[in-house]
């Protein structure tokens, strides 16, 4: 059964190559969705796949990359969508 989760995340998080590193990893791990920054400085980020590989994408979100600092992630059960791919969306 697939799962499907959003992720805000707060803190240092624009600006620092968060949406690529969240890409590239989605990317590695196979899971689907998107990442983007929103205009109060958070990034929201929507994962679907396999449960497994979703968690681990969380746990990724969780640490960003090495120039992030996170203050706070917020976790929402979402409904599978089927997405094709990953992809960063600018608002």
């Amino acid at each position: 059964m697939k799962r499907a989760i959003r992720v805000y995340i707060s803190g240092t998080v624009q600006g620092v190559f968060f949406r690529s590193f969240i890409k590239e990893n989605a990317e590695k791990l196979g899971v689907k969705g998107f990442v983007r920054n929103l205009e109060d400085s958070r990034v929201e980020v929507f994962i679907e796949g396999n449960p497994e590989e979703v968690k681990k994408m969380v746990e990724i979100c969780k640490k960003g990359p090495k120039h992030s600092q996170i203050k706070n992630v917020e976790e929402k059960e979402e409904k599978f969508q089927g997405m094709k791919t990953f992809k960063v969306l600018h608002i």
